[in-house]
């Protein structure tokens, strides 16, 4: 997930067990309404909560990458959803949504395999784009458990982006 930039803006930072609940409520919210037969997770952060919603409904998990060449680009597509979506209800799952952007390139990609049905679902809504589920409006920075670190010269260090926001030494 690219760190949202410019504007002062809350920071909240969510640990393992939010998020696991934000899954399980994100579950039974798509299972009241929709029955997919595959969950496609948008890689790479959306791959996580996609295959805990998956495991929950019991459905099979597939991916799709999207990428962003720099801040501030538009999305590009990596790698395509699998054919096997062709004929079936699809659910589309990423972690953070704000503009759209990536959904809407996710949702044009699984709809050239003509599926049955398609909807799409996401952890955060963090702007005006309304996926058809979402686990939690929010206008704040989001700082995810899998995100929050990275490796550098062979130690776990706090990202330098999400340092600043957190008020700590990267």
């Amino acid at each position: 997930m690219p760190p949202p930039t410019g504007g002062t803006r809350d920071v909240l930072e969510i640990d393992w067990t939010f998020f696991g609940e934000l899954c399980r409520g994100l579950a039974l919210r798509v299972a009241g309404a929709f029955d997919p037969e595959i969950v496609v997770g948008i890689a790479k952060a959306g791959v996580i909560p996609a295959a805990v919603i998956a495991s929950i409904l019991q459905r099979d998990l597939a991916s799709m990458a999207v990428t962003r060449f720099g801040s501030g680009t538009r999305p590009t597509l990596v790698t395509a959803p699998p054919p096997s979506v062709r004929g079936r209800r699809i659910l589309i799952v990423d972690e953070t949504c704000d503009s759209g952007d990536t959904f809407k390139l996710a949702l044009a990609a699984v709809r050239d395999h003509r599926p049955e049905a398609v909807k799409t679902a996401v952890s955060f809504r963090t702007g005006r784009y309304a996926p058809d589920f979402h686990a939690l409006a929010t206008e704040s920075r989001i700082v995810l458990p899998w995100d929050r670190e990275i490796v550098v010269d062979g130690q776990l260090v706090t990202r330098p982006d999400y340092a600043a926001w957190l008020g700590e030494d990267a």
